[in-house]
C-alpha cells in the first residue's frame, strides 16, 4: 500500500470533503464526491473529523476557468424553451447551479461539522445532499451535450457562492439562506421550467427534472429546515440536544415552553436572519406544496415576500 493511500483509508469525513472542494474540473469533482459520500455511507469513513487538528479550509473552491463569469444583472435572458438556444441556456444555467450546488454541500460540511460540535446525521444529511447534487450535475451536463452544447459554452454567474461566502461565518445563515431561500426557490420556478420544456417538445429533460432533480431538491430543503430547527432548539438547551437529533420530540414533549411558542420563535429568527442576509423581499408566487413537503409552511416564507427591516438576533 502506498502511503497516499494509507492516508486516503485513514482520512476522515472532512479531509475527504477538501479533497472535493479542491478537485477543479466539475466532472471529477462530482466522481469524487459520489465515491466519497458511498465510503461514509457504507463506513469505510468512520471519523467525521479528527478533533485535535483543524484544517484550513479554501477561500473559494477550486474551478476551471473555462466558464466565463458574469454580474447577474448582465446575464443574457434565457428564454421560455421555444427554442433549442433557450433549451440550452436554460440547461446550462442548471449545471452551473448543480456545479456550485456540490460545492456548496461539501462546505457546509469541512465548514461547520466540527466547529459547532454537529452529531453524525448532520454529516450524513450534507453527503446525502452531496452526492445528489452531483449526480445531478453529471445528468444534466450529458443532457446539455445531447442537445448540441456543453458546460462552458454560455456564460454563468456565481450568486451562489457570493451568498455562501456572506453566510460563512454563521450556519443559521448558511442554512436559511442557501437551503431556505435559494433551493427553495428553485421549487418555486421548477414546475414552469419543466412544463415549458414540453410545450417545447423536450420531455426528455422536463423528465429528467421531473423524476429526479425535483423531487430531490424537495428533500435537501427539508435538510435546510430540519438543521435550522435542531440549532434554534438546542440553544435553548445545549446539553439536551448535543449528540442526538431524535431528542427533538422528546424535548418538545417535557418542554414547559408551548410547541406553537417554540415554532414561532424558530420563524421569527428565520425572518430576522433572511432580512439581515437576503437582499430584498423574497418572489411569490410560491410552490406551497413543494414547500409544505419540505417541512415549512406559509408562516415561514409569506412575511418575507414584503419588505421589511433588518432585524438584530
Amino acid at each position: 500500500m502506498s502511503p497516499v493511500q494509507g492516508k486516503q483509508e485513514d482520512e476522515t469525513l472532512v479531509e475527504a470533503a477538501l479533497r472535493v472542494l479542491n478537485t477543479a474540473d466539475p466532472f471529477e469533482k462530482a466522481q469524487l464526491g459520489d465515491l466519497v459520500a458511498s465510503k461514509w455511507l457504507q463506513g469505510t469513513i468512520t471519523r467525521p473529523y479528527d478533533p485535535f487538528h483543524n484544517l484550513p479550509l479554501p477561500d473559494r473552491p477550486a474551478r476551471l476557468t473555462n466558464v466565463k463569469l458574469v454580474s447577474p444583472s448582465l446575464m443574457p435572458k434565457l428564454g421560455k424553451a421555444g427554442s433549442l438556444q433557450s433549451r440550452q441556456a436554460i440547461v446550462h444555467s442548471l449545471v452551473h447551479t448543480e456545479s456550485w450546488a456540490i460545492d456548496l454541500s461539501w462546505d457546509i460540511i469541512a465548514r461547520f461539522g466540527k466547529e459547532e460540535a454537529m452529531p453524525r446525521e448532520f454529516f450524513t444529511d450534507f453527503v446525502k445532499v452531496a452526492q445528489d447534487e452531483g449526480r445531478h450535475f453529471s445528468l444534466l451536463a450529458a443532457r446539455l451535450e445531447e442537445l448540441g452544447s456543453s458546460y462552458g459554452a454560455l456564460p454563468a454567474h456565481d450568486g451562489l457562492w457570493d451568498s455562501a461566502m456572506a453566510t460563512s461565518k454563521d450556519l443559521l445563515a448558511r442554512l436559511a439562506i442557501e437551503h431556505c431561500v435559494h433551493e427553495a426557490r428553485g421549487l418555486d420556478v421548477l414546475p414552469t421550467t419543466m412544463s415549458r420544456f414540453r410545450n417545447g417538445g423536450d420531455d426528455d429533460t422536463a423528465n429528467l427534472l421531473e423524476t429526479i432533480v425535483y423531487p430531490e431538491e424537495i428533500t435537501h430543503c427539508a435538510v435546510g429546515v430540519k438543521w435550522f430547527k435542531y440549532l434554534c432548539l438546542r440553544s435553548r438547551n445545549p446539553a439536551f440536544y448535543q449528540d442526538s437529533l431524535a431528542s427533538q420530540e422528546s424535548e418538545a414533549a417535557r418542554s414547559e415552553t408551548p410547541v406553537e411558542e417554540e415554532n414561532e420563535e424558530v420563524i421569527q429568527k428565520f425572518h430576522a436572519i433572511v432580512r439581515t442576509h437576503f437582499r430584498g423581499p423574497l418572489k411569490p408566487p410560491f410552490n406551497e406544496k413543494a414547500r409544505k413537503a419540505a417541512g415549512f409552511g406559509p408562516q415561514w416564507y409569506e412575511p418575507l415576500a414584503v419588505k421589511g427591516p433588518a432585524t438584530e438576533f
